[in-house]
């Protein structure tokens, strides 16, 4: 007997796509300020307001998705520590983007790159453990896994 496409499957949350892209722009911006203390070039100080300001965005997005996933039921239990570790990362990034308003070379150093390797790092973390925030919802009673 034939199955129709997707019975029987297990749904996928959709936050961590979001989480993950959102924390590449986070990253990146930890090179952008690197490039703006070696060569002093102010657009790249702009590029890194423009990042995180992305990053942020895409974290707001990752945030509605991830209650989306919890009313479809697409999520399981809340990973406390995952979600604290992103959480962290995006109040920093807030203080950073703050950071990054400033006038010219204050706006990078030496407090705005050392938030952005703080977040980088942070991030690093959460996508080494699957930028993931929830566990995968356990089958129901007769489903197949």
């Amino acid at each position: 007997m034939a199955r129709q496409i997707g019975e029987g499957r297990t749904p996928r949350p959709l936050h961590s796509f979001f989480v993950g892209l959102g924390g590449a722009l986070l990253m990146a911006a930890l090179f952008t300020d690197y490039m703006y203390f070696s060569n002093a070039l102010v657009q790249w100080a702009n590029f890194s307001a423009w990042l995180i300001t992305g990053g942020l965005v895409l974290a707001l997005i990752a945030a509605i998705v991830l209650v989306l996933d919890f009313v479809l039921g697409r999520a399981g239990p809340m990973r406390w520590p995952d979600f604290g570790l992103l959480a962290v990362a995006a109040l920093l990034s807030i203080v950073n983007v703050f950071i990054h308003t400033r006038d010219g070379w204050t706006s990078v150093v030496p407090s705005g790159i050392t938030v952005s390797a703080i977040v980088a790092i942070l991030l690093l973390v959460a996508g080494l453990r699957g930028w993931c925030v929830t566990g995968l919802k356990a089958p129901a009673r007769g489903e197949n896994a």
